[in-house]
């Protein structure tokens, strides 16, 4: 990922990222957001069950 910075008039800094990169940083800014969603996120950590990959899961599932 290429990244450009540049000064201002203000002395403010710019940086310029992509839409994809962009949208992704706010999805995440809302998941992190939303306790509801952190608290789901640490229970499961916490109570041993592992996480499976979507792709494996599919195949299996036969979808």
């Amino acid at each position: 990922m290429a990244t450009v910075s540049a000064i201002g008039k203000h002395q403010s800094g710019w940086i310029t990222i992509s839409t994809d990169e962009y949208e992704s940083m706010k999805e995440t800014i809302e998941v992190l957001s939303d306790i509801y969603i952190m608290e789901q996120l640490e229970k499961g950590t916490k109570d041993g069950t592992k996480a499976r990959d979507f792709e494996e899961l599919a195949e299996e599932l036969g979808i």
